[in-house]
Order: C-alpha cells, then structure tokens, then sequence
C-alpha cells in the first residue's frame, strides 16, 4: 500500500522545509494550510486549506483514498509574549488534540508531533537537558512552553493507548526560507538593514531548519512509539551570532550590549510599543527570560536512533542572508 504524508502549518518556516525534504524523497505529500496564506507551498503538493481548530475542516486531509497515512503534526503558534493569548492555547493545544484524535479516528499509519524544547523542565545552568517522559506545564515558565507541554502529554498518552507517535523537540529554529516574520529572521533583517543598534547578553541553542526537518522525516520512518527526541544543535551567545551574521554581511558590528537589569526593566514598555506598532516583538520579559536560561540541549538521541545530523551555524547564516537578498528581504 502507497503511502501519503499529510502536513500541517505547510506555509510555514519549518513546514516549506518539511515539503522540501519530502520532495527530495520522492514522497506523495498533501498539506494543510490556512485559508488566506499570502504564501502557498510549491511543487507537486496537493494543497488542502483548512484550520486545526475547526474539526471538519480535517476531514479532506485525512481522506486517505485507500493510501497509508503519515503525519507530521507541524502547526503551530512560537509565541514570547509574557501575557495569556488565547489563540496560542487554541492552536498549539486545542488543534493538536484534534489532530491525535482525527490520527486515532482513521487508523493512521505514524504520526509525529512537532513540540518544542521549551516543553522540557529546564535545569539548572550546566546541567545538560535531555529527554522526559512525562510532561506537565506547572513544570515549565510561560505560555508558549505551557502549551506545547500539555499538547505532548497527550500525544503520548495516545501513544500509550496505542497510536503510533513520536515527538520531537526542536531548538530555536533558524535558516532560510523563512516568509513570515520568524524572530530569528527579523533578528537578521534588523541587522542587515542596521536597525539594531543594542543588542543584549544571553544566548540560545539554534538549530537549522533543513536539519531539523531531516530529523523529522527520518522520525517518521525510524522514531519510536511514545519517544521523544530532541532535535538542537549548540548553544551560542548573542554576540557570537550577531557577529557571524556581521561576518557574513559586513555590516557594522555590534558593540553595545545592554545589562540585564536595564534590560528586564524596559521589556514591558518594549513589548507595548511592538503591540502598538503591529511589528514582530523581538524584545519582550519573556524572550529576555529564554536568553539566560539554561540552553545546554543534548541531540544525542536522535543522532543514535533517527541518524539526525546538523551544520555549522555559519553555514545557516550565510545562506539565509543569501535566502534574504533573493527574496528583497535585505
């Protein structure tokens, strides 16, 4: 029996890198996208629109056509807003429930969850974070974690009941190919075009898109019933980042680096004035939190167990400036 891939948040960073390592697969693929995306996937997909929320919208993807389904559950809603926004809950929590349950429903073949390391209970600083079997959101600090937290509860509690899926974890995800407003590409964008004049201590673990969906099409095939896998690459400061991308650009390096405690103060006016103005917030309590928390994530398992692979974090800078510049981004 031929197989069908069925992807959701197709229109997204990660979800036009999941098609693209589909395709260079050879794999049949049909993915879901919300109505009215400015950018729609491209190549042989079969594009079916529809909304993780809304139930019946699911039914055309998950209409098999006599075809073994697998799943790869990509949609979703990066959020580092400090405050409750309902939509975030009901995407990342509520249209996952409606995934696993439509999965179960018509006898899926694999499904795969797409979570985020923020789901982990972080550690103390040095101690390497690797992976749980059990989460809960008490466990974790801010929505965007709570959410994912709880919607991988009930993927593997799924799993135990007998749906065979796999969740992986993945970093903070950079790369080319970003369309939207990713905050590591408004990052870069901000740079390029010299509008970052500060920047702030801290660092994160950054992953590039195309390893982590190689990862995850390899989960799909080699990932364990109820297992997680962490798909990271290393931690990096802030400044070491900053300055590749002023390595690779040649534009101005960054010299000032705000103290945390001015840092902390402004972030709630920051994140006032990134509402008003209708732009990407790059600065808000709860970004300047992740920056300084612990990042030290081990890939270890998905390098044993899926093959999993990544690349020097030049190598993603250097092509998604180039991504950028193509695109009339910088």
């Amino acid at each position: 029996m031929s197989e069908l891939y069925l992807v959701t948040g197709a229109a997204g960073h990660l979800g036009g890198a999941l098609l693209r390592a589909l395709a260079a697969q050879g794999k049949s693929v049909r993915a879901l996208v919300l109505a009215g995306e400015r950018h729609l996937p491209e190549g042989d997909v079969e594009i079916v629109y529809g909304d993780v929320c809304d139930t019946a919208s699911l039914e055309p993807l998950f209409d098999a056509q006599g075809r073994e389904l697998i799943v790869i559950h990509a949609a979703g809603i990066v959020s580092i807003a400090s405050k409750f926004r309902q939509i975030v809950y009901d995407v990342n929590v509520t249209g996952t429930k409606n995934i696993v349950d439509m999965c179960v429903k018509h006898s899926v073949k694999k499904l795969v969850y797409v979570s985020s390391v923020h789901a982990i209970p972080e550690k103390r600083k040095g101690d390497v974070i690797t992976e749980i079997a059990r989460f809960n959101p008490d466990d974790v600090i801010g929505l965007y974690a709570q959410t994912k937290s709880e919607a991988t509860q009930y993927v593997l509690d799924a799993a135990a009941n007998g749906l065979d899926a796999s969740v992986v974890h993945p970093s903070g995800i950079i790369g080319p190919g970003d369309y939207g407003a990713g905050h590591t590409t408004a990052l870069i964008i901000d740079f390029c075009k010299k509008r970052l004049t500060s920047a702030t201590n801290g660092g994160y673990d950054f992953a590039d898109v195309r390893d982590v969906a190689g990862g995850i099409v390899a989960c799909c095939a080699r990932g364990r019933r109820g297992e997680c896998y962490i798909l990271s690459n290393r931690y990096v400061s802030v400044h070491d980042l900053l300055y590749i991308v002023h390595e690779v650009t040649g534009v101005r390096e960054i010299k000032n680096f705000l103290p945390l405690w001015f840092v902390k103060l402004t972030a709630p006016l920051a994140e006032t004035f990134y509402k008003l103005t209708h732009t990407p917030p790059l600065f808000t309590s709860y970004s300047i939190y992740t920056l300084n928390s612990n990042a030290l994530f081990s890939h270890a398992k998905a390098d044993a167990e899926l093959g999993y692979t990544t690349r020097d974090l030049r190598e993603t800078i250097t092509d998604t400036v180039a991504w950028l510049r193509e695109h009339g981004r910088v």
